[in-house]
């Protein structure tokens, strides 16, 4: 949100395009020209993109021509992806599953059971690495679906202790993608909740599913 906020100055895009375009360090000179400011004001607006982490700094002889003096500070764009998206949506998540499945598909296999154990076992990996992060012993039902409130939130699910034995999923981050097939993605969610679940050993918790209208088709219950 705060790379989105730099990136709302109309200079500051400008330049931050200009130093994309580019492939290459550029200075601040070469920056200010690019949306006609002055040296000083460009420098300004490029410190700023560099705190939002669009941006890294460092100091170097443009153009690899040493000349006497300070050496300039140049800029150029960092790896950062910059998506925004209310409710939070994942199709990065579905893609990579489906891009598994595609590689690992078994000779006596079907595209979609491929994608289902795909699903399952990414799952299973997440609910795994969480328990082995977190290290929560035995887990009840409501330790259980605490722990899994904490981890689905930071995959956009935005998990609702609706009791204390029922989490429902108020969002589906695969939406809209699941208008086009709801029972493949719908399926695919449930099978990769179901292996988190399993791979927190959280065996006092069930994925069932239970579509309603505008939230995920799953929800979690003590058993």
């Amino acid at each position: 949100m705060a790379a989105v906020a730099v990136l709302a100055d109309d200079l500051r895009r400008g330049m931050f395009e200009f130093i994309r375009r580019a492939r290459r360090p550029v200075g601040r000179d070469e920056a200010a020209a690019a949306v006609g400011i002055s040296r000083k004001l460009a420098a300004f607006h490029l410190d700023k993109l560099v705190d939002a982490g669009l941006l890294c700094a460092r100091f170097e002889p443009v153009g690899g021509i040493r000349k006497v003096g300070r050496t300039p500070k140049v800029y150029e764009p960092t790896d950062a992806h910059i998506r925004v998206s209310i409710p939070p949506r994942r199709p990065d998540l579905l893609a990579d599953i489906l891009l598994d499945a595609v590689l690992t598909e078994g000779e006596r296999e079907t595209a979609i059971e491929s994608a289902m154990r795909t699903a399952r076992e990414r799952g299973h990996r997440l609910g795994a690495e969480e328990r082995l992060r977190s290290r929560p012993g035995r887990l009840g039902a409501e330790r259980a679906l605490t722990r899994t409130e904490e981890v689905l939130t930071r995959y956009g699910f935005e998990p609702d202790r609706e009791t204390p034995t029922c989490v429902r999923l108020r969002n589906c981050p695969f939406h809209p993608l699941t208008a086009r097939s709801p029972e493949l993605v719908c399926g695919l969610n449930h099978v990769f909740l179901q292996g988190f679940l399993a791979g927190l050993q959280a065996w006092s918790v069930e994925a069932a599913l239970d579509p309603r209208p505008g939230e995920c088709c799953v929800a979690l219950r003590s058993t």
